[in-house]
C-alpha cells in the first residue's frame, strides 16, 4: 500500500498543470513582451566623467619611511613614500614616487601590495594611492563559494549558480539601463528574475509553479505598501551623497529608486518562503496522502509561522548591519530615541524592514493556501 502514496498524494496532476500553465504562460508572455519593449539598446548615454581623476593600477615596490615633522591625526602610514610601478593605465611601466596615504580610511600598504592610484592636478602630474587591488581575493572567494555550492548541492548547487547569473545579468543588462534610460523596470525585471531563477532552480513542477504564483502576488503587495509608506512618511531617497550624486549626475528619481530597492530587496526573501511553503505542502501530501486541504493549510502553516519567526530577525539584523556606522553616531550624540527613528535614514531602514515583513507575511498563507489547494486529496 506504501508504494501506492506517492502516485495518489498529488491527484488530478494533468488537470492542475494545466490550470498552472494557463496562468503562467500568459504572464511569462507579458514579461518577455515588455522586457523587449522597454529594454534600453544602444540609446543609453555613457554617464559623463565628473572630475578628470584618471584611474591607474601599480605595484609597491618599496617604501621610504621618514620621521613625521608633526603628529599626523589619522596616521595610517606614517610619513615618507613608496615606489610604485605602473602595472595598467597610460603610465605603465613607470616608476612613480607617491606619498603614503594617510587618513580616514586610507589603504595600508607594504611592499609587494597591489594598488590603485589617480592621477589628478592641472597637468595630471599628481598622484596618489586610494585603494587596494582585491581582485584576486575576490576570483579566490568566488571560486570557493561556486565549490561549496555544487559540492554540496550537485545538480542543484550548479542551478542555484546559474540563477544566480541569471539574476545578475537581468540586473546589469536590462532593469539598471532601462532605470537610466528613464524606464520604469522594476515590476517586468522583478517577474523577470522570478520566473527564470525559480524554474531554472527547483525545476518545472507543479510545486514551482505554486512558489511562483505565490510569489508573485506577496511582492505585488509588497510594491503596493512600499509605495504608500514612502509616500506617506515623504521619504526622499536621498539619505547619503552616493543617493545625492546618483540623483543630481544621472537625473533618476531617487524616490523610485528607493521604491525599487526594496522590492528587489524583498524578492529574494520572497522566494525562500514561497519554495519552503510549497515544497512543505508537497512533501506533506505525499507523506499523508490522505489529508485534505485543511490538514495541509494548517500543518504547512506551522511550519511558515516557524520560518517566518526566523526570518525576521534576518531582515532586521540585515538592514541594521548595514547601517551600523549611523546608529553608533546617533548613540555616540545621545539624541532621544524619538529623534533617532523619525529621521529620516532610520526610517528608511525601518520602512524595508516593516514592508518586507508584511510581504513575508503575506506571503506564507497565500502559498500555503495554493499549495494545500493544489495538492489535497479530493474525495
Amino acid at each position: 500500500m506504501g508504494a501506492h502514496h506517492p502516485r495518489h498524494a498529488v491527484p488530478e496532476t494533468r488537470r492542475m498543470r494545466r490550470l498552472a500553465l494557463s496562468v503562467i504562460v500568459p504572464i511569462a508572455a507579458l514579461t518577455l513582451a515588455a522586457m523587449v519593449w522597454l529594454w534600453p539598446g544602444d540609446g543609453v548615454a555613457a554617464p559623463q566623467q565628473q572630475g578628470g581623476a584618471e584611474e591607474l593600477t601599480g605595484e609597491v615596490v618599496a617604501i621610504q619611511a621618514e620621521e613625521c615633522a608633526e603628529e599626523l591625526p589619522d596616521d595610517v602610514n606614517g610619513c615618507g613614500s613608496a615606489t610604485v610601478q605602473v602595472t595598467g593605465g597610460a603610465d605603465r611601466g613607470e616608476d612613480l614616487e607617491v606619498p603614503l596615504p594617510n587618513g580616514t580610511g586610507a589603504p595600508e600598504v607594504a611592499e609587494g601590495d597591489d594598488v590603485v592610484l589617480i592621477r589628478t592636478g592641472p597637468d595630471g602630474d599628481t598622484y596618489s594611492i586610494v585603494d587596494q587591488q582585491r581582485g584576486t581575493g575576490l576570483w579566490v572567494l568566488a571560486a570557493a563559494f561556486a565549490l561549496a555550492l555544487v559540492a554540496f548541492g550537485r545538480w542543484r548547487g550548479l542551478a542555484a549558480l546559474a540563477g544566480l547569473g541569471v539574476t545578475f545579468a537581468l540586473l546589469l543588462l536590462f532593469v539598471v539601463p532601462a532605470i537610466l534610460a528613464g524606464e520604469p523596470p522594476l515590476l517586468v525585471g522583478s517577474c523577470a528574475i522570478m520566473l527564470t531563477v525559480l524554474y531554472l532552480t527547483h525545476g518545472f513542477g507543479l510545486s514551482t509553479t505554486v512558489a511562483v504564483l505565490g510569489t508573485l502576488v506577496s511582492l505585488t503587495l509588497t510594491g503596493l505598501l512600499s509605495s504608500l509608506a514612502v509616500g506617506a512618511l515623504h521619504l526622499t531617497g536621498v539619505t547619503d551623497d552616493l543617493s545625492a550624486s546618483v540623483g543630481t549626475s544621472q537625473g533618476i528619481n531617487t524616490q523610485g529608486l528607493l521604491l525599487a530597492g526594496i522590492v528587489i530587496g524583498s524578492l529574494g526573501v520572497l522566494d525562500d518562503v514561497t519554495v519552503t511553503q510549497s515544497a512543505t505542502v508537497t512533501e506533506l501530501a505525499r507523506a499523508n496522502p490522505s489529508y485534505g486541504l485543511g490538514q495541509l493549510y494548517r500543518a504547512g502553516s506551522r511550519v511558515g509561522r516557524s520560518h517566518i519567526a526566523s526570518v525576521v530577525n534576518t531582515i532586521v539584523l540585515a538592514y541594521a548591519g548595514s547601517a551600523l556606522p549611523l546608529l553608533i553616531l546617533i548613540v555616540a550624540n545621545d539624541d532621544s530615541l524619538g529623534g533617532v527613528v523619525t529621521d529620516q535614514v532610520i526610517a528608511q531602514e525601518i520602512v524595508r524592514s516593516v514592508v518586507a515583513t508584511l510581504g513575508l507575511v503575506a506571503a506564507v498563507p497565500l502559498t500555503t493556501g495554493l499549495a494545500a489547494l493544489t495538492f489535497r486529496k479530493r474525495v
